[in-house]
């Protein structure tokens, strides 16, 4: 009885104790979460075998494709496009399409819909859908869908919003297509007062860039269905691959560009510009394709220009009545040379001096670091918007079109949910554009300092999380889209080195080509590739807004052996590395099993992010490498680990 009573006083005790309110900003212990969270929709996509524990695509993946055919007409007096399409859907999945998903993204343009930190550059009425058909039957426009114990009928809601849907009357069965028509007409806003990539579109009467300028159809995956997200301006897209058959009609002498091939140059081009074109592939020279005073296409009063493109998941294009035209190539890996064109104003040609060598360089880099360049061409449109890429498009001058370009492989071959995980898109972007610069310069690329530098912005509260809806990521859209992920990159590459990282992520490349890639399947492939299990590492980065912040809180030397304490005050854990710096001479110095020379008196030191799974936040490092004496110690001595403050990272202290 007595042992009992004792026993349980002990208990409280403890109980006491572990239950005291903190007296201090930093806890003693920590919980380190060595798993990510899995969400229901991809614990749906595992269950069903359409994604895998391997990262790469299940044995059972589907995705839904979209063919369209498109006609379009451009007014310029009335600065409106007119068209009718008919988009072909691939119902691949394993389900019954009871509705349809459309983006209307120029309803942005309207007064009376949401909007995050974009202004138009005027108003208007937006995308004016005037007739709909589905297989063939007549939608009625106006009609309401059916209540709940009525029989299901064709309808269609929120055509005055960026996402509509046509709710069916009869489902569109698995594996089979369906037709669906639309026609409608909506107007390129211009005009000084537009903020923020696609709004706006056009130099007065005389020059137009548009984008996101047709109904699409909203992406259906295996781990939503339908992507309803609506178009709020920074955030960008989620598309269905497919094929596009589009004719653009725009008045006689206008150039227009765009995505695709031209189909139909002897109808539209001048037999001078023809020969031209014939000869781009010869030299890596620049050539004029139509200079600023020579007869500009083919007389008539107005021309219908044919592009086809296949595999693609968006179609964008530019025209102007005075387009200089000029050319030049690259050379593909594997594939050979592919033309580079550029379309702009006589009055910007200093800001294309530069953009065909830029571009090529782009192009071949990222060829030979991810995977070759999948399509026939390029183009540099020229226009109100300077930052901004389609497939086979980019609306850029010289200033972005290294990063531009780096787009033609995120999201144009890999095909990442841009709305919901920007950093699968533009924060991969960010990281290449690094490797690039550097190559274009002739120097080795360098990644140090960038993992650090994110500890002086770690508990921020206004910073989202990476996973976090880039859609609603508000005022650090920018730093959560863009510019995170290479500091993620960088300490990932701390841990396992950056060429692992960047031989895994060529690997990832050619596994989901063509294909719609999520976060988990990043994190897995990533996992297996680099034969690591880093889930601990993506839940910090990609589910927290934690840092490290380590530091060097003690050493003692005796006898041959250093013991150094390192603490880490932050939730995040992180590897021990140490850089040791010795006397010039002395004894011999001694070896250790996990310790490098880098040179003759300096040994890298590691020991694994696993001494910290028991929750302390301190651990000693033993340095034995005998009787040479120290100089100097460095706690994460290449920048990698997010850390506040770097000063209390050196040994003895500066």
């Amino acid at each position: 009885m007595k042992f009992r009573v004792l026993s349980l006083l002990f208990v409280c005790v403890v109980t006491l104790v572990q239950s005291q309110p903190r007296k201090s900003i930093e806890s003693t212990t920590r919980a380190i979460r060595r798993d990510v969270p899995l969400t229901n929709s991809i614990r749906k996509a595992l269950e069903a075998g359409t994604r895998d524990f391997s990262g790469k695509p299940g044995p059972n993946y589907w995705q839904l494709e979209t063919d369209f055919y498109i006609h379009a007409s451009l007014d310029p007096a009335t600065q409106t496009i007119t068209g009718s399409e008919k988009i072909t859907i691939h119902n691949n999945s394993k389900d019954d399409l009871k509705s349809i998903v459309l983006r209307l993204d120029h309803n942005i343009f309207r007064a009376d819909v949401p909007r995050g930190f974009s202004t138009p550059a005027e108003t208007t009425e937006g995308m004016v859908v005037t007739s709909m058909k589905i297989a063939g039957k007549q939608v009625d426009l106006s009609a309401t869908p059916a209540q709940r114990n009525e029989t299901p009928r064709l309808a269609v809601v929120n055509l005055n919003r960026t996402v509509a849907t046509l709710v069916l009357d009869e489902p569109i069965k698995a594996g089979t297509t369906a037709e669906l028509e639309i026609a409608w007409h909506t107007k390129l806003p211009g005009g000084p007062n537009g903020r923020g990539h696609r709004m706006t579109q056009r130099f007065d009467n005389k020059l137009f860039q548009p984008t996101q300028w047709f109904p699409r159809l909203a992406k259906y995956d295996d781990l939503r269905g339908w992507e309803t997200s609506p178009y709020l301006g920074p955030a960008e897209f989620y598309n269905n691959f497919g094929k596009f058959d589009v004719h653009i009609t725009v008045p006689g002498g206008w150039i227009v560009s765009g995505t695709g091939v031209l189909q139909n140059p002897n109808e539209v081009l001048t037999e001078a510009t023809r020969q031209r074109l014939a000869k781009v592939l010869e030299s890596d020279e620049e050539i004029t394709l139509v200079g600023e005073t020579e007869t500009r296409t083919a007389t008539r009063e107005k021309l219908t220009w044919h592009f086809v493109a296949d595999k693609v998941n968006d179609f964008a294009w530019a025209t102007a009545e005075n387009f200089i035209w000029k050319a030049t190539r690259a050379n593909i890996p594997g594939k050979g040379y592919v033309p580079i064109y550029m379309v702009y104003a006589p009055e910007r040609a200093k800001y294309f001096e530069k953009a065909g060598k830029i571009t090529r360089h782009a192009l071949e880099y990222y060829s030979k670091l991810w995977a070759p360049y999948p399509f026939p061409q390029l183009t540099l449109q020229d226009g109100p918007s300077a930052g901004m890429e389609y497939p086979m498009v980019i609306n850029s001058n010289q200033g972005a079109a290294d990063h531009e370009t780096a787009h033609q492989w995120w999201p144009m071959l890999l095909g990442t949910n841009e709305t919901r995980y920007g950093w699968m898109d533009e924060g991969f972007n960010q990281y290449m554009n690094i490797l690039s610069d550097a190559d274009a310069e002739g120097k080795p690329y360098n990644l140090d300092g960038l993992g650090q530098s994110y500890g002086r912005i770690s508990g921020e509260e206004a910073e989202p999380t990476m996973m976090w809806s880039a859609n609603d990521a508000g005022v650090y859209y920018g730093f959560q889209t863009y510019q995170k992920t290479p500091l993620m990159l960088s300490m990932l590459g701390g841990i396992v080195g950056d060429d692992a990282v960047i031989n895994a992520m060529k690997e990832y490349t050619k596994a989901w080509s063509y294909k719609h890639p999520s976060p988990w399947d990043y994190i897995f492939f990533m996992n297996n590739q680099l034969g690591q299990d880093l889930e601990w590492f993506w839940y910090y980065w990609l589910w927290t807004t934690e840092s490290v912040n380590g530091s060097i809180t003690d050493v003692k030397t005796a006898k041959g052996k250093t013991t150094v304490t390192i603490h880490q005050a932050g939730e995040m854990p992180a590897p021990v590395v140490l850089k040791v710096e010795f006397e010039a001479t002395g004894p011999a110095i001694g070896k250790m099993d996990n310790a490098k020379m880098i040179d003759a008196t300096t040994a890298l030191v590691t020991w694994p992010v696993s001494v910290w799974f028991d929750g302390k936040r301190d651990f000693t490092a033993t340095l034995i490498f005998g009787e040479r004496k120290i100089k100097k110690i460095t706690l994460d001595p290449y920048g990698r680990f997010p850390d506040k403050d770097v000063k209390d990272n050196v040994w003895p202290r500066e």
